[in-house]
């Protein structure tokens, strides 16, 4: 087998001549040449005339061979191209303004989307930065830019990714699941950068938007795509009523400080009045009855809770609205402070929260791929910059697929 078909099957990169091969201590070396003849365009690989052939050599680290580091070497050429003016010429085996090869980068991605950057540090022979300008890069050129053109439902929220108020603002496409935008803050403006970079014709085209009950997020929707519906998540609801149960628990416990068996009765409830009934072991089963005996403002409490979350399971839009008007109504007269404060809070948003009814969409998928994007934050124990951690987003995220160069599993030769 000829030199140059070992070499390319070797490196994983066509369109090569070999020229010469050095070892040394610091590697690998290998001396190529492309194999096409016309100096290519480095940017849109346009043919174009090249000038500069006594320039000095240039290396790009390749994937490593075992223990040894590869490099390839070559006298890169300026060229004149007619549309980017005068640049560095186009090379089979790299991006453009890149010192690495393709094979490398996309294996360092690879390994990204599953590791901390530490050990894919180690693994690759490159440091911290590196990596980072790495899945800048493959984002930049992979990221979906058709992403936005069959946007029609979206999901919104906030998550925290360090301390001290710092915010990102994520929007995910309930269709194909994934990611589609995020920036830095959690307000109105922040979220109005979105309808700005979707235009105001792709946003005519959102017909649902699921959220929490942020109200920057609600002004900005409503004043930037007045014809998309807001739907709240259910779960959110629910939990706010779950905040209102264990507020009036506390409060309880509070009243009963100096009364030794009424304090001893609320205490070890919190979990049976937050869990589902078919949730319940037999001794909290157990507890909650001596609550509902001994105790009948606290299980007011709960008995609101759960007829708040039986309103939101019904199929008939005209059901759930009499169920919710009952709810409101008996709230409001339940003396818990806490579930009057609810009640103005659901009676406000009443529209929204009935839109699940119909729609049957709530922020699940959004705040599992928070939960994800929490997950990258703490491998990475923190980042220093937002701009790493939305770049990490989309890589892991967005929808982008890589091609890494692992071998397939194939049968022993013979």
């Amino acid at each position: 087998m000829r030199i140059n078909n070992v070499v390319r099957k070797l490196l994983g990169v066509s369109k090569i001549f070999t020229r010469n091969i050095v070892i040394g201590p610091w590697g690998m070396v290998f001396d190529i040449v492309p194999s096409w003849y016309k100096h290519r365009c480095g940017i849109c690989g346009c043919k174009c005339p090249g000038y500069d052939t006594d320039s000095d050599s240039r290396l790009w680290q390749h994937l490593p061979l075992g223990r040894t580091i590869i490099w390839l070497r070559y006298t890169i050429r300026r060229v004149e191209c007619p549309v980017h003016g005068v640049t560095v010429e186009k090379v089979p085996w790299a991006d453009h303004g890149s010192r690495f090869t393709q094979e490398l980068e996309e294996m360092t991605a690879f390994l990204v989307q599953r590791m901390d950057k530490t050990a894919v540090c180690a693994l690759m022979g490159i440091n911290w930065r590196t990596v980072g300008n790495i899945v800048a890069r493959i984002v930049k050129e992979r990221l979906d830019p058709k992403r936005f053109d069959d946007l029609y439902i979206i999901g919104v929220d906030e998550i925290s990714y360090r301390r001290h108020h710092k915010y990102l603002s994520v929007v995910v496409d309930h269709a194909v699941r994934r990611v589609v935008w995020a920036a830095k803050g959690k307000s109105g403006e922040t979220l109005g950068a979105f309808f700005d970079e979707l235009g105001p014709e792709r946003s005519k085209k959102l017909t649902d938007v699921t959220m929490d009950m942020s109200q920057a997020y609600i002004s900005t929707v409503k004043a930037r795509a007045p014809g998309a519906k807001i739907t709240f998540d259910r779960f959110h609801v629910q939990h706010l009523a779950s905040d209102a149960v264990d507020e009036v628990r506390r409060n309880e416990y509070r009243l009963c400080a100096d009364d030794e068996d009424a304090a001893e009765l609320i205490k070890g409830s919190r979990w049976p009045l937050l869990k589902n009934p078919w949730n319940m072991t037999r001794p909290e089963g157990a507890k909650l009855r001596d609550v509902a005996r001994n105790n009948h403002r606290l299980y007011r409490g709960y008995l609101l809770k759960e007829a708040l979350a039986k309103a939101l399971d019904y199929l008939q839009l005209a059901r759930a609205r009499k169920a919710i008007d009952e709810w409101l109504a008996w709230a409001s007269r339940s003396r818990l402070g806490p579930f009057v404060k609810l009640a103005r809070t659901i009676r406000k948003y009443k529209e929204e929260i009935l839109a699940y009814i119909k729609a049957r969409l709530t922020n699940g998928l959004v705040e599992g791929l928070n939960n994800k994007i929490r997950l990258i934050t703490r491998r990475a124990f923190g980042f220093h910059s937002s701009q790493a951690l939305i770049s990490m987003v989309y890589l892991c995220c967005g929808g982008i697929t890589l091609n890494p160069p692992l071998p397939k599993a194939l049968n022993q030769p013979t």
